[in-house]
């Protein structure tokens, strides 16, 4: 703030709204509390209005259950403590409080491949519980799910899954997030956000409706 205040002397330009922007980059974000490292990703999704994201062998976060999410984690070949891991699960149930929350509501398109559907993380009865989750998300009017079949075969998709975040004052680029084994990168390239977009496009295209993907999960869940 003492910088901010010194530039805006040297070139005699005072302007409170730059402080204000100051004052709240410099508070803590509430996952913070929690000791997450973020991958930078948890600032970004606080401000977005939408978020679109191609899932291929997971669930995504925001529509994970608690069961769901910690088997995931139980699976890290990395050793964590009992902490970590609560601390985890938490932040990941924060995060979904938005699709429900109607003065701070969040848009989330999510087209999941079926395999994420069929793979039994946590086993059946977790799993049975995810799917669930699943319909009854889809059920709200500002999330919509789409499934990509399994006898779709190949698709543009299968490269890898990515997320598209979409921020309220248009004036303000679209960012894509891409997660790896080691990190994550973010993307503001806009060659790479349409290219993202069109890949997002084409694959909701070919998805299932949103009404045959919830009875494709109501299927799985039968079996």
């Amino acid at each position: 703030m003492h910088l901010v205040r010194s530039m805006m002397d040297l070139y005699d330009a005072y302007a409170p709204d730059l402080l204000d922007q100051v004052r709240d980059a410099l508070k803590a974000g509430w996952w913070r509390a929690f000791g997450v490292d973020d991958q930078g990703y948890l600032d970004v999704e606080t401000e977005a209005a939408m978020i679109r994201e191609i899932a291929l062998l997971t669930i995504p976060g925001l529509l994970q259950t608690e069961a769901y999410t910690r088997a995931l984690f139980d699976a890290y070949h990395r050793e964590h403590s009992k902490e970590w891991q609560d601390n985890q699960v938490a932040v990941r149930q924060f995060r979904q409080r938005r699709l429900t929350d109607p003065d701070n509501l969040l848009v989330l398109n999510a087209v999941i491949d079926e395999a994420a559907l069929r793979k039994l993380v946590g086993g059946p009865v977790v799993m049975r519980a995810q799917l669930r989750h699943l319909i009854d998300m889809a059920a709200l009017p500002n999330v919509t799910l789409r499934v990509l079949p399994t006898d779709l075969g190949a698709h543009d998709g299968m490269s890898g899954g990515f997320t598209l975040l979409s921020f309220p004052d248009h004036d303000d680029s679209d960012l894509l997030y891409i997660s790896y084994a080691t990190g994550a990168m973010h993307i503001e390239n806009e060659g790479e956000l349409k290219a993202a977009r069109l890949t997002f496009d084409h694959l909701a295209a070919r998805a299932l409706s949103p009404a045959e993907s919830v009875a494709l999960i109501e299927r799985t869940l039968a079996e």
